[in-house]
């Protein structure tokens, strides 16, 4: 389609070059080469992008958070633990008798633990049966309206052999909400 420029006039070539102008200036301009358009999306850091400065900001934050908290747990430790000297010496203090009554009570307090364990394993697990029946009776009340709703559809999308609806379940539905509305006016019982 294209014509030799040796055959083109001065005025053809103009006007095919305005072509091509008004063709670029109404697709939005001459783009992006290839290069440019792959070193713009791998270069992030001539643009500025909120969401990272706001993850960078939150990471900050978290860090100097969890470098406080450590440092306050390494000071409860120091004030709530004697030296290693005041242990050493409550230790050579210790006599026979005091190492047996120390081994009974860490006996006792082993069957404390295990007695603990034991009551809050049943705990939960009461919680748990208890729960599953809850779930239990939540599930069948939920197929017996289904079961209900079931029924009621069959009914009131029965025909006769004409096709016509059959009337006498859609009346009895009706005077089942009238008889039920007349005994609980806007949810009310009484």
């Amino acid at each position: 389609m294209k014509k030799n420029e040796k055959n083109m006039s001065e005025s053809e070539k103009k006007t095919i070059m305005m072509k091509k102008k008004r063709n670029i200036s109404r697709l939005g301009g001459g783009g992006l080469s290839l290069n440019a358009f792959a070193n713009a999306k791998s270069n992030n850091n001539n643009h500025y992008n909120p969401s990272i400065i706001k993850k960078q900001r939150e990471f900050y934050k978290n860090a100097k958070n969890v470098n406080k908290f450590k440092k306050l747990v390494k000071q409860q430790n120091q004030q709530n633990n004697p030296s290693l000297s005041q242990k050493l010496i409550e230790s050579v203090n210790e006599t026979g008798e005091d190492k047996d009554k120390s081994e009974r009570r860490k006996k006792n307090s082993a069957l404390n633990l295990e007695e603990l364990y034991k009551k809050k394993h049943e705990e939960i697990e009461k919680e748990r049966i208890e729960r599953e029946a809850v779930v239990k009776a939540k599930k069948e009340e939920r197929e017996k309206a289904e079961a209900r709703r079931k029924t009621i559809r069959d009914k009131m999308l029965k025909k006769t052999r004409k096709g016509q609806p059959v009337m006498k379940y859609r009346i009895e539905h009706l005077l089942e909400t009238i008889q039920g509305s007349t005994i609980n006016p806007a949810g009310k019982k009484s």
